[in-house]
């Protein structure tokens, strides 16, 4: 595998360090050091291949890191932190991912045999061992980068093939129920664009549990099991990360962002925040601010 990396390595150089487009439908990559306000984000379903250092990601207070041995697939938006390091000869951090769409998965799916039923309460994230199949289908659909001609022909079949070698896989069941209306993790997700899009709201687990069709205790343990936090948890993620945003603009006070991320308490807020930063608001976003000029 190691020369398949070198390549990758090689095809990904130009990368910044900030998403970049490779041109390629749904495949992004990064190179360096990115800021941290970048890394503390909601992340959308996605298959993320590093190919030099490695990442750590924070979830529900858990901390996953992988590096070029490992993939990430993510398979619900997901409130997070992040770190990414260099490898041990200093080179920069680089990495590729490639967004999940559940209509190309459903589309794959409706070719390959039905598997036997079953319930799945694991996390809707998870770190798995890279393989060469998979790495080799990654080259290839990198490749096109250099010959963007072939990409309306090429990159929906390289696609497709990573997308069978990660089903093949020992999380593939996380695809397969993206691709499910029904399933219990696309009920989950429901819940979960419900909760982003009303982030300020005050909102009962009742009201969640019916958008999911579940009763209440049963929403409320897969909930937590597929997202590692509960739904007023994850909530209290979305809020904070809103905050930081609009406390970066430096247009408002700390306590006119509590209340209009949906705070009712403004202590509450700076107890909040500096745990999940590490700084009260207004001294984590100055120091944010002067990062970017810097």
């Amino acid at each position: 595998m190691d020369s398949a990396l070198a390549e990758l390595r090689r095809l990904a150089a130009r990368a910044e360090n900030r998403r970049t487009e490779t041109g390629i439908p749904r495949v992004a990559m990064v190179k360096g050091e990115i800021p941290e306000h970048q890394l503390a984000a909601v992340y959308e379903p996605m298959i993320n291949l590093i190919l030099q250092g490695g990442k750590t990601l924070t979830i529900g207070g858990q901390a996953y890191r992988y590096d070029p041995a490992h993939y990430f697939v993510m398979s619900i938006d997901v409130p997070a932190t992040g770190t990414v390091h260099p490898d041990r000869d200093g080179q920069p951090y680089l990495a590729v991912a490639l967004t999940l769409d559940p209509d190309v998965l459903a589309d794959l799916l409706d070719e390959l045999p039905t598997p036997a039923p079953g319930t799945h309460t694991e996390r809707g994230f998870c770190i798995c061992p890279m393989t060469p199949d998979l790495l080799d289908a990654w080259l290839r659909l990198l490749r096109l980068m250099e010959h963007p001609g072939d990409i309306p022909a090429l990159a929906p079949v390289y696609e497709r093939e990573i997308l069978y070698r990660v089903l093949q896989g020992p999380q593939g069941w996380m695809l397969r129920e993206i691709a499910l209306p029904d399933s219990m993790l696309s009920r989950i997700r429901r819940t979960i664009a419900w909760l982003r899009a009303h982030h300020d709201r005050s909102v009962q687990v009742e009201t969640l549990a019916d958008l999911a069709a579940m009763s209440p205790a049963t929403f409320h343990r897969h909930f937590k099991a597929i997202t590692a936090m509960s739904p007023i948890q994850f909530q209290k993620q979305l809020r904070l990360l809103r905050a930081r945003q609009l406390l970066m603009t430096g247009a408002r006070t700390a306590s006119d962002v509590a209340y209009r991320v949906g705070y009712e308490s403004p202590s509450q807020f700076s107890r909040d925040y500096a745990r999940l930063f590490g700084a009260s608001p207004l001294r984590d976003a100055q120091r944010l601010r002067e990062e970017l000029r810097a």
